[in-house]
């Protein structure tokens, strides 16, 4: 018997009211998300500096929940692959929860190695963040894979904004509770993870890559022959991986260089905010774009905005806040239009029967790049300051324009 293949190449999914339902819930889970990405972000840096009484390893807050995102990554593909989407991001999300739960124990007991591991288990929440866009594009149409993504992404935008902002009321929240301020929005975190689990782990339903199997969306290539890689996959990745690199480490010290120039963290967490924004907002439009005119000319932009982020946050006055904003504004959206034309090139060459593990094992990879990043980024600022960072991190990322001509040229 001959089961027909639906036909998607007029853009509308196969399954338009299972699509429906699977982004509504997603954006529900990301918006909370983003409260306690964002939030952790804006001060995680701070703390440690507090605590270590060092600008030197500022950065490591930043390198070890990205380090822990890696592994969670791996883990949460695993999972997704062998039981769904559902199981692997809600695992995610609650072992973000417990975390954030660490790091105010941390803060309290003033334990430094607490600290690191706790923060390490906070990476997961990261890595879930991220995991979830491809849950987005499981049964999404080829035509619209990138606007499926972007909903995602722009869910998180909302929550992303509000959690830094709340840094300075959540830290007089701690206060009154013997708590560490600059723990306070670790508070912030750890609710909105576990609120991201709930909601998953209830309402996302069917599971979009289970049905997305089922559903066998892609033409068979040959008999017996599982399509595994596709021409996207290693610019895909390597888009990406180059874009978090560069963002994490310029937006990990941004809140450090500020805090030392004398800016209040109210300062800083509007920095911040305005990043986050900028990271994920322009998604909707981000995606029409990569739709429409196709994943490598989005994929070159955002080398070239991060070289333009990079050279103004180098240029700023130290007691700019706009210039800075500016800045961090322009590195938001340069990370976007890398991840959100690196993910289309990925989903577009792995087929549903391998998608989740190939996708972990990317997520993987642009994991180690931002630990890389947050890691050295403190080292680099202290040895040569803040705008040496940025404009390397703005020249670094025109290294993915030969990676993208060479994928041009080769089709």
């Amino acid at each position: 018997m001959t089961r027909t293949v639906p036909d998607t190449s007029d853009g509308i999914s196969p399954q338009p009211a299972e699509q429906r339902r699977v982004l509504a819930v997603l954006v529900g889970a990301q918006i909370l998300s983003g409260a306690g990405l964002a939030a952790g972000i804006t001060v995680g840096a701070l703390l440690a500096q507090d605590m270590l009484g060092s600008t030197g390893l500022a950065g490591l807050p930043s390198a070890l929940f990205t380090a822990g995102s890696a592994l969670a990554a791996v883990t949460i593909g695993r999972i997704s692959q062998a039981r769904g989407r559902r199981p692997g991001l809600a695992a995610g999300y609650l072992t973000g929860a417990v975390g954030s739960a660490g790091v105010i124990a941390a803060a309290v007991v003033d334990n430094p190695v607490l600290l690191f591991i706790a923060l390490f288990v906070y990476g997961a929440g990261t890595a879930t963040n991220l995991q979830a866009r491809y849950a987005g594009a499981d049964l999404a149409a080829p035509a619209h894979r990138a606007r499926a993504v972007s909903t995602v992404l722009v869910a998180t935008t909302l929550g992303g904004v509000v959690g830094p902002n709340l840094a300075a009321p959540t830290g007089d929240l701690a206060d009154r509770l013997g708590i560490p301020t600059l723990a306070g929005p670790f508070l912030l975190a750890g609710v909105a993870y576990a609120l991201a689990a709930l909601v998953l782990a209830v309402w996302l339903r069917p599971d979009p890559l289970l049905l997305s199997r089922s559903l066998d969306l892609r033409q068979p290539t040959q008999a017996g022959v599982t399509k595994t890689r596709g021409p996207g996959l290693i610019p895909g990745a390597l888009t990406m991986v180059l874009t978090q690199l560069v963002m994490v480490a310029i937006m990990t010290m941004t809140p450090v260089h500020m805090h030392d120039h004398g800016h209040g963290t109210a300062a800083s967490g509007l920095v911040i905010a305005i990043h986050v924004g900028a990271m994920y907002l322009p998604s909707p439009l981000t995606g029409w774009l990569v739709d429409r005119y196709g994943r490598t000319p989005l994929a070159a932009a955002s080398g070239l905005t991060l070289l333009a982020a990079g050279i103004t946050a180098a240029a700023a006055p130290a007691d700019s806040v706009v210039v800075l904003a500016l800045a961090l504004a322009l590195l938001g959206l340069g990370w976007n239009l890398g991840l959100v034309s690196g993910t289309a090139m990925i989903t577009d060459a792995v087929p549903p029967a391998t998608r989740a593990k190939t996708q972990g094992m990317v997520d993987v990879s642009i994991a180690i790049a931002g630990a890389t990043g947050g890691l050295s980024s403190g080292l680099v600022v202290s040895a040569a300051g803040y705008p040496v960072l940025a404009l390397t991190g703005g020249v670094l990322a025109l290294a993915v324009l030969p990676a993208i001509a060479a994928t041009a040229s080769s089709r």
